[in-house]
């Protein structure tokens, strides 16, 4: 690792802005790959990010250490926060054996991965102002410093806070100063803006202290295990809905903050103007001894100058991308991490380590495919429909790539006219179509996907009727996680195959699995133009 900027002169293959695990999960492929690249980040150390968040220091991602198999591929479905790579010794799972581990222990783990890999990193550089150079980018750093780099990689996460155009709330404590000890809060009224995990996780912190604490939002509170998204509330930090449905003087409000006044001096209390969205009053005035904003993150873009300065969208969160994860209105500007969520936004799980991942190994493929004449790597199978469900059932059964990014990423079978066909993995669907990977051919798209509506019914409600597990006939409608194979050619959908949900999440029964997917494919080949297919 390099903690001095290389010559000013010398123009890197790619600089990476940030230091984290997307920055350093990053840097690994870039180095392995033989391409010159720097990584600057402001800490002095990596993850700074985590050396802050969760302010409570409990981590809400996986970490399943005994799962009944030693698969390491099959293992990454329950790992949530280990990074890619090639030593199987440096899993995130060696560092803490809890199932929530401490955030601690995660900037423990960053820190030996980049130091496993001798990653090329700046510390202690912060990048002040971003600008186009004749061959690509300049960024200069708090220091003064230049550094170059023909393409440009921000890694930075959403880095500050999000905060909502409300009068008054520059009066306000924001989650990521605000105290996190309780007793800071006794006997007083609470306010907490927003209803997401830094919301409930500080509303918990609260229960034991607080005389009333109500959290407020616009939109309605949605619970991960209904919607499958991760970003949305977990069970581990509801412990607050049972104190408001039990009636322990603690509310969840549903609506919009008009304004907020403080009264003057230390000490002074909140006035709060409250519109109730499903409440008889229309607009209520509520007082507060303290109101808390925890309404989330948004990317800074700050540092960049006018010609290069990507296009925001959702709220001016995050940077518009395209399919390859750059920016729509900057060329050679590229995003990896948790910024790519604005393609799959609070859908799949860019927004996690988990998931994204994943995408910064695709984002690698795709520079090596764009700027170094390296094409994605294959493996050949005949194209014979029996090679074919062979190669999707083994893939199906293991991947946790195709696991963790349901929908968003998924293995891509090219079955050209005449010649055999070739399997790559791990490809992102947006990506694939009208990608150089497809041009020309017919293609088969595998991803694990759940059923349509899927986050509109309770699953634990057991009156409402789902699909069986097993069922041929009913896998179409499978509600549940299960393998979807789509036939295209020239981004044109020409038909789609379910494979029946399963339990046990194992897709390999010769008469419910194996045999309607040999039947799909020996179909949509004999649909393919003349010379292609068996």
């Amino acid at each position: 690792m390099h903690n001095t900027p290389l010559h000013s002169s010398e123009t890197l293959d790619y600089l990476v802005i940030g230091g984290g695990p997307a920055g350093l999960q990053l840097g690994q492929h870039l180095g392995a790959a033989g391409h010159r690249y720097r990584i600057l980040e402001a800490g002095s150390r990596p993850g700074t990010f985590f050396r802050t968040y969760p302010r409570h220091r409990q981590l809400i991602s996986s970490n399943k250490v005994h799962t009944g198999t030693d698969d390491a591929e099959f293992n990454l479905r329950m790992d949530w926060n280990s990074l890619l790579s090639p030593d199987p010794e440096l899993l995130f799972t060696r560092y803490s054996k809890r199932y929530f581990p401490p955030a601690d222990d995660f900037v423990r783990y960053l820190a030996d991965f980049a130091e496993a890999f001798g990653l090329d990193i700046a510390y202690d550089t912060r990048a002040v102002r971003i600008r186009r150079a004749d061959d690509g980018f300049t960024v200069t750093d708090q220091h003064g410093r230049d550094h170059h780099g023909r393409r440009l990689v921000m890694a930075t996460g959403v880095s500050l806070p999000y905060i909502p155009d409300v009068p008054g709330i520059e009066t306000t404590e924001n989650y990521s100063e605000v105290s996190v000890d309780p007793e800071d809060f006794t006997n007083q009224r609470v306010l907490i803006l927003g209803k997401g995990n830094s919301a409930l996780e500080t509303a918990d912190n609260l229960i034991e202290t607080a005389a009333v604490i109500h959290v407020a939002g616009p939109h309605t509170l949605r619970l991960a295990w209904k919607t499958h998204y991760v970003g949305h509330l977990r069970a581990v930090n509801n412990n607050f809905l049972d104190t408001y449905q039990l009636k322990s003087q603690n509310a969840v409000l549903d609506g919009n903050v008009l304004s907020i006044e403080k009264e003057p001096g230390e000490g002074g209390r909140y006035h709060v103007r409250f519109s109730f969205s499903r409440a008889d009053e229309v607009v209520k005035e509520l007082t507060y001894d303290r109101v808390i904003v925890c309404t989330g993150f948004r990317f800074d873009s700050s540092p960049f100058d006018p010609e290069c300065r990507p296009e925001l969208v959702i709220n001016d969160r995050f940077a518009e991308l395209t399919p390859a994860f750059e920016s729509v209105n900057v060329p050679g500007l590229y995003f990896a991490g948790t910024l790519t969520q604005q393609r799959d936004f609070k859908k799949s799980t860019n927004g996690f380590i988990h998931g994204f991942r994943y995408a910064v190994r695709a984002l690698s493929r795709i520079l090596d495919e764009r700027h170094h004449d390296r094409p994605w790597p294959h493996r050949p199978v005949a194209t014979d429909p029996t090679a074919l469900a062979d190669a999707v059932v083994a893939r199906v059964n293991r991947s946790s790539a195709l696991w963790q990014q349901f929908g968003v990423i998924g293995d891509l079978l090219v079955t050209p006219a005449g010649g055999e066909s070739r399997y790559h993995e791990e490809v992102p669907v947006a990506y694939a179509h009208g990608a150089p990977l497809t041009q020309g051919a017919g293609y088969f798209l595998v991803t694990l996907e759940y059923g349509p509506d899927h986050d509109k019914v309770d699953p634990f409600d057991i009156s409402v009727r789902r699909s069986a597990q097993n069922s041929v006939e009913q896998a179409l409608d499978a509600s549940y996680l299960h393998p979807v194979i789509r036939h295209f050619r020239d981004g044109e959908l020409l038909g789609t195959h379910h494979m029946a949900e399963n339990l046990e999440n194992e897709w390999d029964h010769p008469k419910v699995h194996y045999a309607p997917l040999v039947e799909f494919f020996a179909r949509e080949l004999d649909r393919q133009p003349s010379g292609a297919g068996r």
